[in-house]
């Protein structure tokens, strides 16, 4: 006891009574501190929705994507327009190949009503070296994407919902919210849509996303239009920014989904409520398909091969919507207003019926 009353007073005397109780208590708090961190990284991370999550996604994407980025953005910022606007379409080489849809997507913009001059800032991404060569040799800005793999490449028809489809059309989203993130405004169009008339002319001016419809309900602030993000038209801001990264992030909720059908799931949570992201929905009028055909063809900009499956149907179609385009704008400009010409198509493309 003797011993043990010298020592407190030693301790005391010497001022080392504080740090013997603050340091244990420091010591306890520093742990629960990190059990805590650790918990709240790993509820984030393993949330598809959550600030981890996206964070660590888009970090792993401008890395993977940091020796491409240069050569991107002279791309980019050759096919851009005046506002830093440019034009992306998607190509692998079974649509590339001579006589496919490529051809007759490019055709669509010769002969369109000055449409030709969008062709400059047109940018085609890539799925494999056969498709970026033929762009290559054939338009200005084409951009490759590495898109193997392990079980797969993507120079064949990558066909509706397998693997290589759902690979794609992710890769795609992805590649996307890239565009935004470096300031690039975008128009983002399938290839299997023909453009017929300046589709910017009816796309609001303070809306941050819009995209067409496969059926259009009336309403472009409507949220049960059936949307086609086929086309859309989407501004490089902190709101579309965020949202890429949600939509990519929304597959590994949906995994079996593609990329549209995610997009129908999300564009009602509550998160993207919370972001006051203003969403337009645009009419068949003017953006129509084989789904709804635009009916009238004096107003009509673009014309999606949609609710077709098959890249045979699509090009047999395509060219014969063409083909009723060149018969219309062969007409005199009266009759023109007054015959009210249609379609032909579809035909090859034409569903069973309930389909």
């Amino acid at each position: 006891m003797e011993a043990f009353q010298s020592m407190k007073a030693l301790v005391a005397r010497d001022g080392y009574s504080t740090l013997l109780v603050r340091r244990p208590m420091q010591a306890t708090m520093l742990c629960v501190g990190c059990v805590v961190l650790l918990m709240f990284l790993i509820c984030n991370y393993s949330s598809p929705f959550g600030v981890s999550a996206i964070s660590h996604y888009f970090n792993n994407a401008l890395l993977t994507k940091e020796k491409h980025e240069s050569e991107l953005e002279i791309i980019l910022r050759n096919a851009s327009m005046e506002n830093k606007t440019v034009i992306i379409t998607n190509l692998n080489d079974a649509w590339a190949e001579p006589g496919s849809i490529f051809d007759v997507f490019r055709e669509s913009f010769q002969i369109g009503n000055q449409t030709q001059q969008f062709l400059n800032h047109l940018v085609v991404i890539n799925w494999d070296q056969k498709a970026h060569a033929r762009c290559q040799d054939i338009h200005p800005h084409c951009y490759q994407i590495e898109s193997k793999t392990e079980n797969a490449t993507f120079s064949k028809e990558a066909f509706f919902m397998t693997q290589d489809y759902l690979h794609i059309v992710w890769k795609k989203i992805e590649f996307l919210g890239l565009v935004l993130q470096l300031g690039y405004n975008f128009v983002f169009t399938d290839t299997d849509i023909m453009w017929l008339r300046n589709p910017l002319e009816h796309f609001e001016e303070d809306a941050d996303f819009q995209t067409s419809c496969d059926y259009f309900t009336g309403n472009s602030s409507d949220p049960n239009n059936a949307p086609n993000t086929g086309l859309s038209y989407v501004k490089s801001n902190e709101k579309t920014i965020w949202f890429y990264q949600f939509w990519f992030n929304s597959s590994k909720i949906y995994p079996d989904m593609h990329d549209q059908d995610a997009f129908n799931m999300i564009k009602m949570h509550p998160n993207v409520s919370s972001m006051n992201m203003k969403i337009r929905y645009i009419s068949t009028t003017y953006f129509g398909g084989f789904c709804e055909p635009s009916e009238d063809l004096n107003q009509v900009c673009t014309m999606h091969a949609n609710c077709c499956i098959g890249l045979d149907h699509k090009i047999k179609d395509l060219k014969m919507l063409l083909q009723d385009w060149k018969n219309y704008t062969a007409l005199p400009e009266n009759e023109k207003q007054q015959s009210h010409p249609s379609w032909s198509v579809p035909q090859s493309c034409r569903l069973p019926p309930n389909e």
